[in-house]
């Protein structure tokens, strides 16, 4: 009897899964009658070929030097008996910075005026003399001999007293040369002797260096390929502006001017040195920190710009996949001109207005369907 019963039950369970399967599927949505649905491409990033102008930079690796640099020197031995800066500090040419003791000198100056003063007094003396000398000859009452000897000490106290105010104008020189003045304007490092010492004009040393940091220089290498282009710009009296980047070559840091190229090019490295002044009034660019440099060559208008990751290389030469209305790609020759910061200029080949493939070249074939899934150019995919 309970074999009877459960054979009806099973089989009435099954009638009643495959009614609900059936009203399953007659509810779940499907294409509608006659729209074929549409075939999936390859998935692509795209991006719009844009008209504008290009600037064209050369890039190089360089250092920042001083514009100009002194070692400051004693010119007189003595005790530094004062210094009048402070280390870091900004000086101006003229301005006082150290002093040596001038007692010694001033001792000089004194007998050297004393012994002047002695000359002088003997040259007087020796003329007079060969005044009444030379009116005794005329009457005949001395030798010619006498007079002549006269003439001759005369001439011995005139060297004399040349010679005196020679060392006085030498004694006072020393004095000068006591003060010690900065030679150029900029910035002084690091005391090198400090007061009480007894420096020398012979100390390899010096006592402090001022570095002129306004003006700058920095001091940059590019290829010798590039160098004729650069000195064309040169020589036509063109102002090719250069641009400091720190080391990472991301922040900016400031903007100078070319000043000149170096006189040969290195052979072991086939680059060449060139000359770069920046105004460094906001102190940004320090004497030898490493920059990255960029030499504004020219600025071409009006040029054809694409990513430079469109761009691709082959047997067949220089090609970018270029995605027609009805969604697939061809490959287009190209002429590709400079390369600046990621994005290259189209000599010939492309126009303005077309779409190329950034990313996702590598599954494209000619003819090939994609779909772009995104737009490096931020514009809606279509």
């Amino acid at each position: 009897m309970t074999r009877r019963l459960w054979r009806p039950l099973l089989l009435a369970i099954l009638v009643l899964g495959a009614a609900g399967y059936w009203l399953a599927a007659r509810a779940r949505p499907g294409p509608a009658t006659g729209e074929p649905r549409a075939p999936v491409g390859i998935p692509v990033v795209a991006t719009a070929a844009r008209r504008g102008d290009f600037p064209i930079y050369l890039s190089g690796l360089g250092s920042v030097t001083a514009f100009n640099t002194v070692t400051v020197r004693s010119r007189v031995d003595g005790e530094l008996v004062k210094v009048a800066f402070a280390e870091g500090q900004y000086v101006h040419e003229g301005d006082l910075l150290a002093e040596i003791d001038p007692r010694p000198f001033e001792v000089q100056l004194a007998q050297a005026e004393g012994q002047l003063a002695r000359d002088l007094a003997l040259l007087k003396d020796a003329r007079l003399n060969l005044r009444r000398n030379e009116e005794l000859f005329a009457r005949h009452l001395i030798a010619r001999q006498q007079v002549d000897d006269q003439a001759a000490l005369v001439g011995q106290y005139e060297g004399a007293v040349k010679t005196d105010r020679g060392l006085i104008d030498n004694a006072k020189l020393q004095l000068v040369y006591c003060r010690i003045t900065a030679p150029i304007s900029g910035r002084v490092g690091l005391r090198l002797v400090d007061r009480g010492n007894i420096v020398h004009a012979s100390d390899p040393g010096g006592l402090l260096v001022i570095t002129q940091v306004e003006p700058i220089a920095v001091i940059f290498t590019i290829p010798e390929d590039d160098l004729p282009a650069v000195l064309t710009k040169l020589r036509a009296g063109v102002t090719l502006a250069v641009e400091a980047y720190d080391r990472a070559g991301q922040r900016k840091l400031a903007t100078g001017a070319l000043l000149t190229t170096d006189n040969q090019i290195d052979p072991a490295t086939g680059t060449t040195r060139l000359k770069a002044v920046f105004d460094n009034r906001d102190e940004a660019l320090f004497p030898n920190q490493f920059v990255n440099v960029r030499l504004l060559l020219e600025v071409r208008k009006d040029a054809v710009i694409v990513p430079a990751a469109a761009i691709q290389r082959g047997p067949q030469g220089t090609f970018a996949y270029v995605v027609r209305a009805d969604r697939t790609v061809e490959v287009r020759s190209l002429t590709p001109g400079p390369t600046t910061e990621g994005e290259t200029a189209v000599d010939a080949g492309l126009d303005a207005g077309e779409t190329v493939v950034v990313d996702g070249v590598d599954k494209l074939r000619p003819g090939a369907l994609v779909d772009v899934r995104a737009r490096a150019d931020g514009r809606p995919s279509t």
